[in-house]
């Protein structure tokens, strides 16, 4: 198909909608019988008829409307390349609408969507805090551009890429009983009371499955919607909590808690990046790019996690 240039599409595309060699050409710019011309080529590369000519102007075959929609979206996709190629020389420009698991926000996103925007000081990055399921649903239904979570839910098909990893821990009283360990199962926990996170859903979930799996089951003492309550609730000795260990570091040493790694093998949880498979801009590819860069690894398509 090498008579299938830009300019022999572009053309075709006006027959098309003109219905009308003349009409098309005066459109264009140029004299009909090189349009027509062009589309004789086009017809003798193809093989095919792609315009029934008439005496007051042509009707488009069904092998002309399929080259008619593959033409629109060839040239579209070439206005895309110019447009983003004319980007790098001008300095990149944008908004990138980034959705985040409440893990991801507390403890890497925004300091890593932060350097981003050191780089690219024209390109906006909004992000927002959403449960795992919404930020799965926004990334495909394109209300985000990018998503961030736990990969703990069916990722609906959508493309992934690693990103950080983190570790759960338990969070207890230097006087509590487990104060000592270096490290300790979950199942060890579970006849200690624990805070109920209810702004952590996903990980209550997986809990009460842990618990349920030892034949067990949780002990909820003090239900609370922040992180930072229930470290309030550990330091008054009232309950344990299941938190990310990088996450509760922060914290360890001005309440004077202990965070013990948990040494189940799902507490080791990997984050990921998520896109749909198509139509990002070059903001938005350039924040991926940032964003997964630190794991080296290859993007994957996601299914539903073990």
């Amino acid at each position: 198909m090498r008579n299938f240039d830009p300019v022999s599409l572009r053309l075709f595309i006006a027959v098309c909608e003109e219905r009308n060699i003349a009409v098309a050409a005066r459109r264009e710019a140029i004299v009909p019988s090189a349009v027509s011309k062009r589309i004789s080529q086009m017809e003798e590369a193809a093989g095919v008829t792609l315009l029934e000519r008439g005496r007051r102007g042509v009707a488009v075959t069904a092998a002309g409307e399929v080259l008619c929609r593959y033409a629109r979206e060839s040239l579209q996709l070439l206005d895309r390349m110019q447009a983003e190629l004319g980007a790098f020389a001008e300095g990149v420009q944008g908004h990138v609408r980034v959705f985040g698991s409440k893990s991801a926000v507390a403890q890497f996103l925004p300091e890593d969507i932060s350097l981003f925007a050191q780089r690219y000081l024209d390109v906006r990055v909004s992000l927002e805090e959403r449960e795992i399921w919404e930020v799965v649903r926004g990334v495909e239904e394109g209300r985000a551009d990018i998503g961030v979570c736990w990969d703990a839910v069916d990722m609906r098909g959508l493309r992934t890429l690693p990103y950080h990893r983190d570790h759960l821990a338990v969070v207890v009283h230097p006087a509590h009983p487990l104060a000592r360990k270096r490290s300790v199962s979950f199942v060890d926990t579970i006849d200690y009371e624990h805070v109920d996170i209810v702004a952590r859903s996903i990980m209550q979930t997986t809990q009460r499955s842990a618990a349920a799996a030892a034949g067990k089951q949780m002990r909820y003492r003090i239900q609370v919607s922040t992180v930072d309550a229930a470290y309030r609730i550990v330091a008054a000795q009232l309950a344990v909590a299941i938190v990310p260990a990088e996450e509760a570091s922060a914290i360890q040493q001005a309440l004077g808690l202990k965070v013990i790694p948990l040494s189940d093998k799902w507490a080791k949880r990997q984050f990921v990046v998520l896109v749909r498979e198509k139509g990002l801009s070059l903001p938005a590819q350039l924040l991926v790019q940032s964003l997964s860069s630190s794991e080296g690894i290859q993007p994957r398509r996601s299914g539903r996690s073990k």
